[in-house]
């Protein structure tokens, strides 16, 4: 027999569900046009990343012939920004709990800034590294920044939609770095053109952004935070409900963490354990398969198929760069339609085939066949800007828990970035070394073992709202913390109720 002391009955699975809140079960929600407002601005960050990696695209060689770098400088300076930027994302955590989303957005731009400028000015590899180092801080920090913000302030329903907007600016940013070939062939204004973004991100910041209601919340500003929540759902709806959903949350979140700061993500439960493997292991398949690399080496491969034409070659780039752009978007409208893992496994399948199609075309080293690189980079782009391209973030910034989101992003993000060191600074040598053909082959059979992965770990979650994950992922593990929990929410207000039912009819007597 149980005890006013025991939990009540554990909650079952049913309990986790689609719909903005515990009382809403998938209804239809329009996006109001401040959420497409704040979601633009949010986005407009991640120009920067993808502006960094199309000029140092454009502008590598160039770059390593006016200051006489070597190949391994090259590559270095190359990777280097991905290492600096995995700095740039641990301290991202801190900062975002402790000074809110909207502060963060500034501080990410400042960094950009000063890196672009002192790139801009120097005379010397030591300098152009140095300035390397702000700019991998800003990109670092913006990137675990943008899909917590975006997804912190879109409605479930639209989540997959707006979170991937940050992929499709990064692609943005990317087709406008190949483009400064055609209109400069001087570097140094290439990256001067990059403060451009960041003046523009830290007014938007300032002046029309407002911050994350779920960070108001968590640091006892409610009233912000439903005046915030009335403008991003629409007239007339609860949101009193979403908030209490947030405060159940993260009293549920706390009373699963037996351990502060960092101790959840260190030592975590079987849930808590399983949104960290999802939610950091999909950010590193999504550069282990080769992306970014092969994005900073286009130049290398387009002239190797027989482009010499340095117009041609930029035109190249823009077209991959506008595929790229092009498919995100489709690919966000059906994350939030066919859900989440299929478009995974379908983009993943994708990208295994096309590097599969150009390590044969190398091997069989013909003038056909090398021009056919170029058919089989475009379909590798497209297939992953459908899927692992924007799906890596978009469970990243969903699957954590609103305790440990921010500091689990960081993680997310140092692990993505690091990734993208050790293959952007080791693809040329790689290359060359193995061959291009069996390189592509290496990339391949990576690419199979990120299928395996997303097939046996990684759940669905379209439509779930962020407050709903902790228990979701509760149900799937097993995890008795977090169900114990939420079984003591559950009749913590049970007991309200009957508390203010007497109340209640007490009221309607004296009226009476």
């Amino acid at each position: 027999m149980a005890t006013d002391d025991a939990p009540s009955e554990i909650p079952k699975l049913s309990v986790s569900h689609e719909g903005e809140h515990h009382n809403d079960f998938g209804g239809d929600i329009q996006i109001t046009r401040s959420t497409y407002l704040f979601a633009l601005c949010a986005a407009l960050n991640s120009v920067n990343l993808g502006y960094d990696i199309g000029t140092s695209t454009s502008a590598g060689k160039l770059v390593q012939q006016d200051l006489a770098l070597t190949m391994s400088q090259r590559e270095i300076f190359v990777g280097s920004l991905n290492l600096w930027a995995m700095f740039g994302a641990l301290g991202s955590n801190f900062v975002t709990d402790r000074y809110g989303r909207r502060r963060s957005f500034v501080v990410a731009s400042i960094l950009f800034i000063i890196g672009s400028i002192i790139q801009t000015t120097t005379g010397s590899y030591g300098l152009l590294m140095f300035g390397r180092v702000f700019v991998g801080l800003g990109v670092g920090f913006g990137l675990a920044l943008d899909p917590i913000y975006i997804a912190e302030i879109t409605p479930a329903k639209h989540r997959g939609e707006l979170v991937t907007w940050s992929e499709i600016s990064l692609n943005i940013g990317l087709v406008l770095g190949f483009s400064m070939k055609l209109i400069t062939s001087n570097w140094r204004l290439m990256f001067l053109a990059g403060v451009i973004i960041p003046l523009l991100m830290i007014f938007l910041a300032l002046k029309v952004m407002p911050e994350s209601p779920r960070w108001l919340v968590a640091n006892n500003q409610e009233e912000s935070a439903k005046s915030i929540l009335q403008r991003i759902y629409p007239e007339n709806f609860d949101v009193d409900a979403v908030v209490n959903d947030i405060k159940d949350a993260l009293q549920r979140e706390q009373a699963a963490e037996q351990a502060v700061g960092w101790g959840v993500v260190l030592h975590p439960t079987p849930a808590f354990k399983r949104m960290l493997v999802v939610g950091v292991g999909l950010p590193i398949a999504q550069q282990i398969v080769g992306v970014e690399a092969i994005q900073y080496y286009l130049v290398d491969i387009i002239e190797d198929a027989g482009f010499d034409s340095s117009v041609k070659e930029s035109l190249v780039l823009i077209l991959i760069g506008i595929f790229k752009a092009f498919f995100v978007v489709i690919g966000g409208k059906l994350f939030d339609r066919r859900g989440r893992k299929p478009l995974l496994l379908v983009s993943l399948s994708g990208v295994a085939l096309s590097l599969l199609i150009i390590a044969l075309a190398y091997v069989i080293n013909s003038k056909a066949s090398k021009g056919f690189v170029i058919f089989a980079i475009i379909a590798y782009m497209t297939f992953f800007s459908i899927g692992i391209g924007p799906g890596a973030w978009l469970l990243a910034s969903e699957v954590f828990a609103t305790c440990i989101r921010a500091k689990a992003m960081s993680l997310a993000t140092i692990g993505n970035r690091a990734a993208a060191f050790f293959m952007s600074s080791t693809f040329l040598s790689l290359a060359n070394a193995m061959g291009w053909g069996a390189f592509f082959l290496f990339l391949m059979a990576i690419c199979l073992m990120v299928i395996a992965f997303t097939y046996f770990f990684v759940p669905e979650t379209k439509g779930r709202s962020l407050e709903d994950m902790t228990v979701y992922f509760a149900e799937l593990t097993g995890d008795k913390s977090v169900l114990e929990a939420e079984a003591k929410i559950h009749k913590a207000v049970e007991m309200v109720g009957r508390e203010e039912e007497p109340r209640s009819n007490t009221s309607s007597s004296e009226v009476l």
